[in-house]
């Protein structure tokens, strides 16, 4: 019998603000078939981290719940059934919970072998958001060379991932911010054009959009923000452009009249990464074995912007709430 014990931070019930999380001793889980246990070195936070602590992601998890999705560490053990990894192996994926903690259990086939020279927290760093921007841009974006893209949340963890894949497929890539300390960075990370915005999400872009584009709209649009920012881009996509749902960052679910992309010939795609994955599993494991060949040749840039010990977690997620980031931060064990 297992009696170990080891820190993870637990939502413990539903709440609107961080009150109901905490530090908490628990014991150390063991996998179960198919499933692996990880001794965690690394893990990243993802907005839908923040939405559950809330309930208001698809996925609704029962608290008490241990947070984090994202996860890079060492197979320590592993559940029947597992026969492609090792003990000692070096890996990166994770699981819809449980990844801020020493030990996370994660199905086997979520998880990917680490390239040797990528650090932990680059690695954990990588899963969630390489995976949404390779499915929205590849999968159902379709995006091409020599088409430009337009990021909206650019500073974010999947923001940077969609500028990064964008540059990778030949794409003009243009990025939006709401702070002028954050276009430099962005310009570093790959972005061709960064546009700062104002006050409001969706205030002016419209016009600059067009200009950057001899008046012909942006191809695909990346949106992880929606609300006012959705609204606007209807109005800056090119004829045949892909609009491309991710989330709704920006707290209001848009809505558009069918007219709109009927006379302007634009698709409205939603995007939902994970579920993709799932329902359609060849084409998951095609996306994964990509993004994890990119980073074994070098050709991805993921950016950690903060790494923090898991007992500052609090500090981790207000900056994430206060879109104090440009990247990731990062936890560790």
């Amino acid at each position: 019998m297992n009696n170990r014990t080891m820190q993870a931070v637990v939502c413990e019930a539903l709440a609107a603000d961080f009150s109901k999380v905490a530090l908490r001793e628990v014991p150390v889980p063991e996998p179960g078939p198919g499933e692996v246990r990880v001794r965690v070195e690394a893990a990243s936070l993802n907005f839908p981290d923040l939405l559950m602590l809330k309930g208001e992601y698809q996925f609704k998890p029962d608290p008490p719940f241990t947070v984090g999705m994202d996860l890079a560490g060492v197979v320590d053990a592993l559940g029947p059934g597992v026969s492609d990894l090792r003990i000692g192996q070096r890996v990166a994926g994770g699981a819809k919970t449980g990844a801020f903690a020493e030990f996370a259990i994660c199905p086997a086939s979520n998880l990917h072998a680490v390239p040797d020279a990528m650090p932990a927290p680059m690695a954990a760093a990588y899963p969630a958001a390489y995976t949404t921007a390779c499915v929205s841009l590849i999968e159902r974006g379709q995006l091409k060379a020599r088409e430009t893209l337009l990021v909206h949340g650019a500073s974010g963890g999947v923001g940077m991932a969609a500028m990064d894949v964008g540059r990778l497929l030949g794409a003009r890539v243009i990025a939006t911010t709401a702070s002028a300390e954050k276009a430099s960075a962005l310009r570093l990370a790959g972005a061709d054009e960064v546009i700062v915005l104002g006050p409001k999400p969706g205030d002016a872009f419209r016009e600059e959009v067009k200009r950057l584009t001899q008046d012909r709209g942006a191809d695909v649009i990346y949106d992880p923000v929606g609300g006012d920012v959705f609204d606007e881009s209807t109005r800056c996509i090119a004829f045949n452009g892909r609009l491309l749902v991710i989330g709704f960052a920006g707290g209001r679910i848009a809505s558009v009249n069918t007219n709109i992309p009927l006379i302007k010939g634009f698709s409205v795609i939603g995007v939902r990464a994970g579920e993709y994955g799932r329902r359609l599993p060849e084409r998951g494991r095609i996306v994964r074995d990509l993004i994890w060949q990119w980073a074994a040749e070098g050709k991805t840039r993921p950016t950690v912007f903060a790494e923090l010990p898991l007992a500052r977690w609090r500090e981790a997620f207000e900056l994430m709430r206060d879109r104090r980031l440009v990247g990731k931060v990062v936890l560790r064990p």
